[in-house]
């Protein structure tokens, strides 16, 4: 599990940089702070969050992967 920061860090930087960068570059770069936000409202419900997963293998920001025993 990561620390909730961690994932709130990484969401806040990914909407910020796609809603400057459909500023700048293109629109379509609304559709991936769409994705972002959806992915916020399902993990808000089902307790499953992609990024954590990710975080999780890689082993960053004291996240580890579902299921690894602490260390």
């Amino acid at each position: 599990m990561c620390n909730d920061n961690v994932i709130r860090r990484f969401a806040g930087v990914f909407i910020l940089l796609s809603v400057a960068l459909g500023f700048l570059v293109s629109p379509n770069f609304f559709y991936f702070t769409a994705f972002v936000g959806f992915n916020l409202l399902q993990s808000s419900f089902t307790n499953f969050c992609p990024l954590e997963k990710i975080l999780g293998r890689f082993g960053l920001f004291g996240c580890r992967a579902s299921g690894a025993s602490a260390r």
